[in-house]
């Protein structure tokens, strides 16, 4: 996915957000001046699930929190969507401060500006495909025959024609996450919230979703939040990537800097195994342009994963272009670069 650069404000910003479980938790929070220890603030009967976490989510732009059980992830989207209230800190969504709507116009933002799809499907079990899909504009109070006219086109959109009129029991599971998710879609939001939408399904299933989401980002460009304890995935989807541990955002990268430069020892652990050819695009380690290089006629995408066009870079004995989705010529690779990556990469981090 494209790397986004930023002049405009932030669709989602958060400012130093904590959330304190426990009947101190506010009282405790001030005590500490902003510096929690979590295993002090669970002798005093509290549990820590957000700590200082700082975030811009950008229109457009995909961020995915990952994180093991237990590391705040979920309770962090819970909170920029105000399913959760916070314990302190502050929320902007387009610049309007979230926790001072009123209970009205939270209803409003949420019906008509996010979208919202978690692990468990929540389908009704008694309504079609089609019934589920249009149900959240028939709340919204669109008529009938408006709602189900959406309701075929997002059917359509999520590759589920066909199956209109089947029940949630007569779907698969990865069937039922895309009704879930084209319910999501129905309302057209701005705002897309994912809470570890594909983790209850089987890998292959699990690997066509995610193809099938990147397909309707590609296609829809929604400014997204979507929560992962799976880092493969979060390495494959997003633009950029928050890694979480006990409430704490360790690192706040792009997927090739996470990879490439770990910011602590745990974000390092995370990615000691993996192959970085495998999930590193080209960009990611291309020169910029050299009008006095002489390239090959070789010229590769700047989305190319390396692995599939490392054997071809090597064999080249001249830099590679790098184009763009135009064709503009963007950057170089040479062969050194690939091998260097192939078979030093993890020297720096041993």
């Amino acid at each position: 996915m494209e790397e986004i650069t930023h002049t405009n404000r932030p669709v989602i910003k958060c400012e130093s957000v904590y959330k304190i479980f426990g009947e101190n938790a506010k009282r405790l929070l001030e005590e500490s001046n902003g510096v929690v220890d979590a295993k002090k603030f669970l002798d005093a009967g509290c549990a820590v699930g957000v700590n200082n976490a700082s975030i811009e989510v950008y229109r457009g732009e995909m961020l995915v929190v990952m994180g093991l059980s237990g590391s705040g992830k979920s309770t962090l989207l819970r909170c920029i969507s105000r399913l959760t209230d916070t314990t302190s800190g502050n929320i902007f969504i387009d610049g309007d401060d979230l926790l001072a709507m009123s209970s009205k116009k939270l209803i409003e933002l949420r019906r008509n500006k996010m979208g919202m799809v978690f692990q468990s499907f929540a389908l009704l079990p008694h309504k079609t495909v089609l019934e589920n899909i249009a149900f959240p504009l028939q709340v919204k109070g669109q008529s009938t025959a408006d709602s189900m006219k959406r309701a075929v086109d997002m059917v359509e959109l999520v590759g589920l024609t066909g199956r209109e009129n089947y029940f949630p029991r007569q779907l698969s599971g990865g069937q039922q996450q895309r009704v879930g998710i084209a319910r999501s879609l129905a309302v057209e939001p701005d705002i897309w919230f994912l809470d570890e939408p594909f983790s209850a399904l089987d890998p292959l299933i699990r690997k066509e979703m995610q193809d099938e989401f990147m397909r309707l980002q590609g296609v829809l460009n929604k400014t997204i939040l979507f929560v992962t304890h799976d880092f493969s995935e979060a390495l494959r989807l997003a633009d950029r990537i928050a890694i979480m541990k006990d409430g704490i955002i360790e690192q706040l990268d792009t997927p090739a800097n996470i990879v490439l430069n770990p910011a602590t020892e745990y974000v390092r652990k995370f990615t000691e195994e993996v192959p970085r050819e495998k999930v590193l695009k080209i960009k990611s380690v291309m020169d910029p342009v050299d009008d006095s290089l002489e390239l090959s006629d070789l010229k590769v995408s700047k989305d190319a994963i390396i692995e599939s066009v490392a054997e071809a870079v090597l064999s080249e004995q001249k830099s590679v272009g790098v184009v763009d989705d135009n064709d503009v010529l963007i950057g170089t690779v040479h062969a050194s670069k690939v091998i260097h990556l192939l078979f030093g990469g993890h020297e720096r981090n041993a």
